[in-house]
């Protein structure tokens, strides 16, 4: 237990440093939002997958795997081709139209400035929706930080969520983006030796691959078979979360900070590869740790803790320390961008744009600092009270995102001809059938209202944006010909 602590001490320390160096590196509110759009390819590609996968990664997949066998490895699949194409399709022109939109600097900021939204509606709205699903995204991070230290330690749940937020919000608060950027290329090779030495050693023990999957064979065959369980709707349902990348403002919001566009291709092959690594990583993770159980006639009471307990079981307390900080990682990273984003979607795109325009960049940080505390603290509350999987959680707001922004991203990129109507209709469409869909639609449509909430919004969505774009009157000049510049710049640099 002491090596334990002195590993995972040692990283919440070294976190807290790359806090404090960021901290002198942030002077104005575009260095505190988007880190000045100096990131490199490895760390722009790290990071997004760092907060991309949470604690999800680390004990909700395993755990998956671990209690319903291959039939849960489909949206690994769904959800590599979503990265894939997110970093292919959305990565270079976000990047190139955000700057040329008067140097947009948050989701909200940016559809403001594409759609000339001289209301502001699209940015308050877009807003108000990153505020709570993003509320609701931290919540299940808290709930895995909280199981953990309760898992590992033995103390109580409230304790440990208390303990992982303050250091999240010490970091967070004082260096801003960079210190999430950094933190979460640590934290993202980190993540990737674990779910490499896991496994690995899960296999040893097992007595090698094909002993494993005998084991599970024993148990139950259907365990080994990808469809057992899955109806057409669960793995189209599974497939679906692919889409929620296009729409998720944590994840690409990395892509508007890249310092050059050229770097762009090196970090899609970094971050895919990156991906393909920790997710087979931790697939193989509840697979082996499956079979280990029952080789030993050992019981678990959560099969999402099994990575805990298979660090516990099979390595020594200091690099048992190292692989949890891992899972630590995996958590942190996501809940910190989280945390960034909310606060700048209420410092930028409230506070600046309804109560004190004229505000300089010092006063703004120290709001944005403010924002972090306080979303935080719902996140808190509401985790204290969660009882549903991480896993769950984590698909509503991974929903709400995708099909609030998801459509409106890649239309606002692709067709000039999208208005700031369409777009407003867009937004509204995909969070209110997200919400609905999850909680009425199994009532009322049976089997069918079992698909995942992401299909039907995003696709009513973009009818949405589609239809109602058409209906109005075109773009004016200014954004037809910003649009096109941003293409002739993708065309010159061959993008």
């Amino acid at each position: 237990m002491n090596g334990i602590l002195i590993s995972i001490t040692v990283y919440m320390a070294l976190m807290v440093l790359l806090g404090v160096i960021a901290y002198r590196r942030t002077e104005s509110i575009g260095d505190y939002m988007l880190g000045g759009r100096g990131l490199g390819p490895a760390v722009a590609a790290l990071s997004a997958g760092a907060s991309d996968m949470s604690g999800w990664l680390l004990m909700g997949l395993p755990g998956a795997m671990f209690a319903t066998g291959l039939s849960s490895g489909w949206i690994v699949i769904g959800l590599t081709i979503g990265a894939y194409l997110n970093w292919l399709l959305v990565a270079p022109r976000l990047r190139t139209y955000s700057y040329l939109s008067e140097d947009a600097i948050t989701i909200p900021d940016f559809f403001e400035k594409r759609f000339k939204d001289s209301r502001g509606t699209l940015r308050t709205f877009s807003a108000a929706v990153t505020l709570v699903f993003f509320t609701l995204y931290a919540t299940s991070g808290f709930v895995a930080g909280g199981r953990l230290f309760n898992a590992v330690f033995g103390i109580g749940f409230g304790t440990g969520v208390l303990i992982l937020a303050s250091i999240i919000i010490i970091y967070t608060f004082i260096g801003g983006f960079l210190a999430v950027s950094w933190t979460d290329f640590v934290q993202g090779l980190i993540m990737l030796f674990a779910l490499i030495l896991v496994p690995a050693i899960a296999i040893a023990a097992t007595d090698g691959v094909s002993a494993a999957f005998q084991t599970i064979g024993d148990i139950d065959e259907a365990l080994l078979d990808p469809l057992t369980g899955q109806s057409l709707i669960g793995i189209v349902s599974l497939f679906a979360w692919g889409l929620g990348y296009f729409g998720q403002p944590h994840i690409i919001v990395r892509f508007m900070a890249i310092e050059k566009l050229q770097d762009i291709k090196k970090a899609r092959r970094i971050g895919i590869s990156w991906m393909l690594f920790t997710v087979v990583g931790a697939m193989a993770t509840g697979l082996f740790g499956l079979a280990y159980y029952t080789q030993r006639g050992l019981e678990i009471d959560n099969p999402e803790n099994i990575f805990i307990n298979l660090s516990d079981l099979l390595f020594i307390d200091l690099i048992t320390g190292v692989l949890l900080a891992a899972l630590l990682a995996a958590i942190m990273s996501t809940i910190s961008s989280q945390l960034l984003v909310s606060s700048s979607a209420a410092t930028t795109d409230f506070y600046q744009k309804f109560f004190r325009k004229t505000a300089g960049d010092r006063e703004l940080v120290m709001v944005g600092r403010i924002t972090v505390i306080l979303v935080s603290l719902i996140s808190i509350w509401l985790a204290f009270g969660a009882d549903d999987t991480i896993l769950n959680l984590v698909g509503y707001a991974w929903a709400g995102f995708g099909s609030s922004f998801g459509p409106l991203i890649l239309f606002s990129l692709f067709w000039k001809r999208t208005t700031r109507q369409g777009a407003l209709a867009g937004m509204l469409v995909g969070a209110f059938i997200v919400i609905v869909w999850k909680n009425f639609a199994a009532d009322w449509f049976g089997t069918v209202g079992e698909l995942y909430e992401m299909i039907p919004a995003f696709f009513l969505s973009s009818l949405a944006i589609y239809v109602v774009s058409l209906m109005t009157p075109p773009p004016s000049s200014t954004i037809t010909n910003e649009f096109e510049e941003m293409e002739h710049i993708l065309k010159t640099e061959r993008i």
